[in-house]
């Protein structure tokens, strides 16, 4: 993926280590050539000193060939902007944006990860565990392929069961007729020893009634002994 950032404050240069040391390309915007004093050394990525929103400045920092664009500059007005990713500093303005659709987080290292969970959705971020650590609730995101679809077929297919769903800056608990939209963070209930499996699954589709298929020559194997 190449991902352009707005923003070379903390975790905008957490976010840039992160990414490449993940083997994506990264360009940083950010109007303060001295903000680039956070990027190591080592950095390979493309530095461009100008304003994150303007049109010049993106098309050089590659935006036509983007998967993402973050937005973690020190201004939340100039974040929202963006309309993709958005840092938010004040959390009354927060609940507002997320109603808007903007997808906001807010402090360096778990900032980071949020944004991390949205731009890269394979695998899962456990928030809660039980005693023994067997049994977690996992935020996880899913793949394109699987929006438009009934959380019933997702759920169906990664062989688990979606608690609720954040949508908007809402909690939404799914009925059979729920469909998957996009931006929609689902959070799982599922033994932790099964993540793995339920992340690849949210992460790719399979070809239509491929597991179905499976589970029947299973079965039928199972009959024929």
């Amino acid at each position: 993926m190449h991902i352009v950032i707005m923003g070379c404050g903390r975790v905008g240069s957490t976010l840039a280590h992160i990414l490449e040391d993940q083997g994506h390309s990264v360009a940083v915007i950010d109007q303060d050539v001295e903000a680039f004093r956070k990027l190591r050394s080592g950095f390979r990525g493309s530095k461009i000193t100008g304003v994150g929103f303007d049109r010049d400045v993106l098309i050089q920092a590659g935006i036509e060939k983007a998967d993402a664009f973050v937005a973690v500059s020190s201004g939340d007005n100039s974040n929202v902007i963006s309309r993709v990713v958005a840092r938010i500093y004040d959390p009354r303005r927060a609940e507002v944006y997320q109603r808007l659709g903007i997808p906001t987080v807010a402090t360096v290292r778990w900032t980071a990860d949020q944004i991390l969970r949205r731009l890269l959705p394979e695998g899962a971020a456990a928030l809660w565990r039980d005693p023994t650590g067997a049994v977690v609730l996992a935020e996880l995101g899913c793949c394109d392929d699987w929006l438009g679809e009934k959380v019933s077929e997702l759920e169906e297919a990664a062989h688990t069961r979606i608690a609720f769903i954040s949508r908007l800056g809402e909690a939404l608990i799914p009925g059979p007729g729920t469909v998957l939209q996009q931006g929609d963070v689902l959070h799982v209930m599922a033994k932790e020893s099964d993540l793995g499996q339920i992340a690849t699954t949210f992460a790719k589709r399979g070809a239509p009634g491929a597991a179905g298929t499976d589970a029947s020559r299973s079965a039928a194997g199972k009959r024929s002994h």
